[in-house]
């Protein structure tokens, strides 16, 4: 079962490298688009977007050391450590901006957690 935990965890990582690239370079295209604005919305929000892109990122990086920490304890720690701020961050964004946030943030988060607590 551990490989599914860390299969999941991947998967909540690779979702953050993914938000980190969709709210800072590509938000004005691609990501624009996925959040439903016009051009001249976008404008606007760019400069908090980026910021709130590069915190998702953060997230995705202390899932990074997670996998790649040469000591097992640390890693687990970094993995439950980025998979509740994930979970926590989703249920946020979910109240405040959309509900789909939370399906595609603290869902696969807490599946992750859960499937790690098992392994």
């Amino acid at each position: 079962m551990l490989l599914a935990a860390k299969v999941l965890a991947g998967l909540v990582l690779l979702i953050h490298v993914y938000i980190l690239l969709l709210e800072t370079v590509l938000f004005k295209t691609r990501g624009r688009k996925v959040f439903g604005l016009t051009k001249e919305q976008a404008e606007v929000m760019a400069p908090a977007m980026m910021n709130q892109g590069f915190y998702n990122g953060f997230l995705a990086a202390a899932l990074a050391v997670g996998f790649l920490a040469a000591d097992p304890v640390l890693g687990k720690a970094f993995t439950v450590f980025g998979l509740i701020c994930v979970a926590v961050a989703g249920i946020i964004g979910a109240a405040t901006v959309q509900l789909r946030i939370l399906y595609v943030q603290t869902v696969p988060a807490v599946a992750a957690l859960i499937v790690l607590f098992l392994a």
